[in-house]
């Protein structure tokens, strides 16, 4: 049985009251994403949601994938801020971002 648990027709974040062009459409992507993700929490607190219902939806969706890659990618960037690959600053910074992208997959594994 599939039924709804919400019908979202607008999400409207602190960042769209007071824009700031410089961010652009990343201002409103993962403020939106946390809203969602919330909104499922909320259901399942509420009892209108069987939690491994809502798991097992995230997994189909890929939500733990593309939230590592969101990680892989920050890490990336970090590792291509310098020309030095010994630099401790952004290899730290960088290994700690892949690790968690390593994580939040690995967890998903456990459910």
């Amino acid at each position: 049985m599939d039924a709804e648990l919400a019908r979202i027709t607008n999400v409207e974040t602190s960042t769209e009251r007071g824009r700031n062009d410089q961010l652009g459409e990343l201002a409103y992507l993962a403020p939106a994403a946390a809203a969602a993700l919330q909104l499922l929490a909320d259901a399942i607190k509420r009892g209108t949601a069987d939690q491994d219902d809502v798991l097992h939806k995230l997994q189909e969706a890929g939500v733990h994938t593309a939230f590592a890659g969101v990680l892989d990618a920050a890490s990336d960037a970090v590792r291509n801020e310098t020309d030095d690959p010994f630099d401790v600053d952004y290899s730290l910074d960088a290994d700690n971002l892949s690790a968690a992208a390593r994580e939040v997959r690995d967890a998903f594994c456990w459910l």
